[in-house]
């Protein structure tokens, strides 16, 4: 096609020649009638997706459990001795497990599908003349897009402007090392790591900014070509469900060895032969809680979307689990526990300090000096301090009432103040085009653009009036970034010596205003006649401004259910400590100003560090002024001592600290794709309170599938020690195998599935974490199996030897009424899954609606097995009569009641 044909020339044309290709001018980008056709003739900007598990894959793998092995083997017997109803029974109860399984698991697997869905991605582009925010699935070639550090690349692009652009290309071209861009035309066919004048989709733009055209989208892409050759992906395996899995396996060989000993045992005593044999495989299959893997994916699959519901999306299944054991979080300040919305609000300057009205996105304010309002216009140290702050920006500000903004909040507080003194972007640009910029850097903490201003009368800036050749350099950037690169400062309209004595005062001034709870920030300006000299030398210092962040309202009591459920917060901001510690008591983090607070330097050279030292670190509650690197070294250090660790990251250097964290969570409004890309869990709301909420529904989970597992494993045993009794002792069985096949294929699934889908308590949040090494069941969990599963054999035998001694009911009535108080007396058995504390008639298990749903089911079942013709008499049930429902309805409520005496004497 010519599109693809473009595309491999785009390297070797030159700008021009690239754009008239695509019929684009960059400064417009496309217009929507061009979108539309493009994408009529391109498709979406997607890759070829990974073929999921069809139905008919899932269906035939329910029939690959060793359960249904042991099943078949059944069936085949009882064939064998002519028992054809047994047999059918059997392949139907074999149908029945395999459609009960098919349908959670397809739910859970379709569940999962819809989940990853949620997850878009956007790119900033440039469209019929503004900056808009795009689905990525939506580029077409010829679009022009923006691009800052810590992007993903959309599509493939040639490069049209950039400014220390790099892109790390590993995951393409296995280059390990960035990879710096340019504009410039290169040779013809040149292998693609040497293509330096192209990004390609896929890729991560590390360092720099630039804007690029779109030259190849979806699978006509580099990486689509890739994708292409590879594989389809393997479903990815939980460790719980590696935990499930290994428990179902040791227990299959258990029951194996204690169903040989039934048989045997029966055989001995004088049962018949077949029947021993059926009895011991439908033991078998009642022991081996074959359902859990796919109740508990239900389980975490459901759990994932009440997350999604609450802005926690999860990028990992596996990650649920872990955030369950999460004993500490680290989080940054801004955004997370602040509401990410500045409001610039003070300036000081040389003539004096400025306070400025006006809240959010309000473009109307004063800015008041001494109690007066200052006309900015006139003021020319003022004017100047807010001619930079627009344009050494990246933010868009279409208008006053736009919620949608592109752009670092810190940028957009900077255009509304310009916007109060009448200075508009657009305008400014206009008078003075910007030639470069120096893009921010997380290292040298600051920013850089340089515009040109031949015959620009330029009276804010010294008083300068040029006629000559020259380019304004605009700088912001943290104080100490940029104060020591500045020679002089501005008063009125004369640049004076900045001397050190000056630089202390400025110091000050910004620490007390950080003190207050502000964002401090720095500009500086100068005049050169030549744009490539160093933009960082000789600076002219205007002054500083100060914007509030006002902590968010949920983060007090967030922070409080943390330390009420034994989690750690650590805060680690790039502010400096006063304003840390202010914001850390505000929330709640700490108590007061005496609490300690440490730079991020303190996390360098950690191995050099005594143990007292390391100890004393690991108690720090706010670590300030903190690079990416410190983040990555205070994770190792908590890791060191067992913790499970929360990290939240936004930037494409926080990448390496959100992978190494046990959670990496990445922020969904104002983190780069690279972050939430490396992160386990992206806050779409960037709220600290989502953070608390998904590590309490990590526990409920947990909690859930302990749950069902107790539940199903309980009765199961209940059952085992009730027949190999009467199997050693030579007695009639009080129930027989097709009956427990029946209870084991459909009375087991849908309370269990009702358990794994239960929100849990309060009290999940008031308890410490778990250990994440801790077994799935541990010895009090095998204890309350046992001691529940003896309540249950004693109660069926007990109910099943009054009906034949005491009530003289024939043998076949008695079965029934012992298998109806099996069955019942596991559906009550459910509300001894409560939490040890929780209410006696209100906790997690009533409160939930699947539960009595689940009961209302079975119960149907129960009674049409019994009353319905041919399914009665394959199952050998007969009508129990009114004594025996009498005994039925007392009976099964034995288990109950001596579980939540059980549960109370614990």
């Amino acid at each position: 096609m010519e599109i693809e044909r473009q595309a491999r020339q785009a390297s070797a044309q030159s700008i021009a020649e690239v754009l008239a290709s695509l019929s684009v001018d960059p400064k417009q980008g496309l217009t929507i009638a061009q979108v539309q056709k493009r994408q009529q003739t391109y498709g979406l900007n997607q890759l070829q997706k990974v073929k999921g598990r069809s139905p008919w894959q899932i269906f035939v793998d329910q029939f690959k459990s060793p359960i249904i092995g042991l099943l078949g083997i059944a069936a085949v017997l009882s064939f064998a001795f002519r028992e054809w109803i047994e047999g059918i029974a059997i392949l139907i109860a074999i149908a029945l497990n395999a459609g009960i399984g098919f349908v959670t698991e397809i739910k859970a697997v379709r569940s999962m599908e819809a989940l990853q869905k949620l997850s878009q991605t956007y790119a900033t582009l440039r469209r019929e003349g503004r900056v808009v925010s795009v689905n990525t699935e939506e580029l077409v070639p010829g679009d022009i897009v923006l691009l800052e550090g810590g992007d993903l690349v959309p599509a493939d692009l040639r490069v049209l402007e950039c400014s220390k652009l790099q892109a790390d290309e590993s995951a393409l071209t296995g280059e390990s090392v960035p990879v710096s861009k340019g504009v410039a035309s290169l040779e013809a066919n040149l292998p693609l790591a040497e293509q330096k004048n192209l990004l390609f989709k896929g890729t991560a733009v590390t360092r720099g900014s630039g804007t690029g055209v779109v030259i190849a989208t979806g699978m006509r892409t580099e990486l689509g070509k890739i994708s292409k050759l590879m594989a389809e992906a393997e479903a990815e395996v939980t460790p719980l469900e590696k935990r499930l899995e290994q428990l179902s396996r040791r227990l299959i060989w258990f029951t194996l060895v204690l169903a040989v000993f039934v048989a045997v045992s029966g055989i001995l005593g004088g049962q018949d032969l077949l029947l021993m044999v059926e009895t011991a495989i439908a033991l078998a299959v009642a022991v081996i809680p074959e359902g859990l893997p796919i109740v508990a994916t239900v389980a975490l699959a459901r759990g994932m979307w009440r997350m999604a519901k609450r802005n926690a999306l999860m990028n990992r299944l596996s990650a649920v689990e872990t955030l369950g054991a999460t004993n500490i979080i680290c989080t940054d300040k801004t955004g997370t526990l602040t509401e990410n919305r500045m409001t610039l609000t003070q300036i000081a300057l040389a003539d004096g300090d400025f306070a400025v009205t006006g809240q959010g996105l309000a473009q109307q304010g004063d800015f008041i000096l001494n109690q007066e309002r200052i006309d900015p216009s006139q003021h020319n140290p003022l004017q100047a301090l807010l001619t930079v702050a627009v344009l050494c920006n990246n933010a868009t500000l279409p208008n006053a009432n736009d919620q949608n903004l592109i752009g670092d909040p810190t940028e957009v507080a900077l255009l509304v103040a310009g916007a109060k003194a009448g200075l508009d972007r657009h305008q400014l640009l206009e008078k003075l085009p910007e030639v470069q910029e120096v893009a921010f850097d997380s290292e040298s903490k600051r920013m850089a653009t340089i515009h040109e201003a031949d015959n620009w009368h330029h009276p804010f800036f010294g008083g300068i009036e040029s006629t000559e050749a020259s380019y304004l350099v605009a700088v912001k950037g943290a104080l100490e970034s940029v104060l020591p690169l500045c020679s002089h400062q501005l008063i009125d309209r004369e640049e004076r010596s900045l001397t050190n004595k000056v630089r202390k005062q400025w110091r000050d001034r910004a620490i007390e205003m950080a003190a207050e709870g502000l964002r401090v920030l720095s500009m500086a300006y100068k005049v050169v006649d030549d744009p490539e000299k160093d933009p960082y030398e000789n600076l002219v210092w205007l002054g500083v401004v100060g914007l509030l962040d006002p902590p968010r309202l949920s983060v007090k009591e967030a922070i409080q259910d943390c330390h009420q459920a034994g989690i750690r917060v650590i805060m680690l901001t790039g502010d400096q400590s006063v304003t840390a510690r202010k914001i850390g008591i505000a929330v709640g983090l700490i108590a007061d100003e005496s609490s300690q607070v440490r730079q991020g330097d303190a996390l360098e050279h950690l191995d050099q560090l005594s143990v007292s030292e390391q100890q004393q670190l690991l108690q720090v509650p706010i670590f300030a002024r903190v690079t990416p690197e410190q983040k990555l070294n205070l994770i190792t250090l908590h890791q060191r001592h067992q913790a499970i660790i929360a990290m939240t990251g936004d930037g494409i250097n926080d990448a390496p600290a959100l992978k190494k964290a046990d959670i990496g969570i990445a922020m969904g409004e104002r983190g780069t794709q690279v972050a939430k890309d490396s992160a386990d869990m992206v806050l779409q709301d960037d709220a600290f309170s989502t953070i608390v909420f998904a590590i309490a529904q990590g526990r409920t989970i947990f909690n859930n599938i302990r749950q069902f597992t107790l539940y199903l494993l309980s009765g199961n045993v209940g059952e085992i020690i009730a027949v190999a009794i009467t199997s050693f002792l030579g007695a009639p069985l009080p129930i027989l195998p097709l009956q427990i096949l029946f209870l084991n294929a459909v009375n087991d699934v849908f309370p269990a599935l009702a358990l794994g889908a239960g929100e849990g308590n309060d009290a999940v949040m008031q308890r410490p974490p778990r250990d994440p090494q801790e077994a799935l069941l541990t010895r009090y969990y095998w204890l309350m199996i046992s001691l529940y599963g003896v309540i249950i054999a004693v109660t069926i035998l007990g109910i099943f030897a009054i009906a034949l001694q005491v009530f003289a009911f024939p043998l076949e009535q008695a079965v029934t009424i012992s298998f109806l108080t099996l069955a019942f007396g596991r559906l009550w058995h459910v509300f001894n899954m409560r939490d040890t504390g929780s209410g006696l008639f209100r906790n997690e298990i009533s409160v939930n609606p699947y539960i009595w749903g689940a009961l209302g089911i079975c119960t149907g079942l129960l009674l049409l097995a019994t009353y319905t013709p041919g399914v009665s008499t394959v199952l050998s049930l007969v009508h129990p009569g009114l004594e025996g429902w009498g005994l039925i309805l007392v009976a099964s409520f034995v288990p109950l009641l001596l579980g939540q005496l059980l549960k109370r004497w614990f």
